[in-house]
């Protein structure tokens, strides 16, 4: 069987910039352990899958060790695939998913992810988090993933994580964040148990990274760049109880793979 396979980088202005994900879409499902074998044999932080589904589509994601529920950048990278590539005529794209519905809006040259809002809730700081960032966050939250609190970009910009610490956290990552001059805020990301020591720009994380700062800086529209070595910006809204997740994107390869 031959499929198509297009890399996309997301959240980028132009090619090696923000996040690399590889796009497949299907007629119909793959066995699991092929879908999982494709994520492991591309080697990037997360390889999607579509198929047309009632009046949208189902979207699936892995990650080079595992499927996961909810994944931002991949998402945007399939409407991109969808939009620019497949010929897909309408300006919005519905995926249903393993996290319920999600939809990619086209919106001046940028596409706007609708994902639902994932608060964090306070919680006591992990010695193995403190131990695997090598220094204490002024605070730490709670949900998918720990979110830890620093108090300049600078500190999120010079931790170098030790992962054997990180991997022993129960929860899917760990997002490190702090205020910006330039942006509203800056973030890292690291899910060692998944494969990703650290993900170059995570659509996910800003579900709860945006209600955190909304609380804190009391607004609900923010710039935000991930200070990665490769870097992506975003913008992030949140209504209601969805977050609305904007960036660009770029084709930077496409071609077909035999399974």
């Amino acid at each position: 069987m031959t499929l198509q396979i297009y890399q996309i980088d997301a959240f980028a202005e132009k090619p090696f910039e923000g996040n690399p994900a590889a796009i497949v879409p299907l007629d119909d499902w793959l066995p699991h352990e092929t879908m999982q074998a494709i994520a492991a044999e591309n080697n990037l932080s997360e390889t999607a899958f579509f198929v047309q589904h009632n009046s949208g589509f189902y979207i699936r994601w892995f990650t080079p060790t595992s499927e996961v529920k909810l994944c931002g950048h991949a998402t945007l990278a399939s409407a991109f695939v969808l939009f620019e590539l497949l010929g897909y005529e309408r300006d919005t794209v519905y995926f249903d998913s393993l996290s319920g519905p999600l939809s990619v809006t086209r919106q001046d040259g940028r596409f706007v992810l609708d994902f639902p809002s994932q608060a964090p809730v306070k919680c006591e700081t992990p010695d193995d988090l403190v131990k695997g960032l090598g220094q204490t966050p002024l605070a730490c939250y709670k949900s998918e993933d720990l979110l830890a609190v620093f108090a300049d970009e600078e500190q999120v910009a010079n931790i170098r994580p030790n992962y054997d610490y990180l991997v022993k956290l129960e929860h899917r990552g760990v997002i490190i964040t702090a205020p910006s001059l330039e942006q509203d805020f800056v973030a890292r990301f690291f899910a060692p148990k998944y494969g990703i020591p650290e993900d170059p720009v995570t659509g996910s994380a800003y579900t709860q990274l945006t209600p955190y700062w909304s609380e804190r800086m009391g607004k609900n529209s923010f710039t935000a760049k991930q200070i990665s070595s490769r870097g992506g910006k975003l913008s992030c809204e949140l209504k209601d109880d969805r977050v609305m997740i904007a960036g660009r994107a770029v084709k930077y390869m496409q071609g077909t793979i035999d399974v």
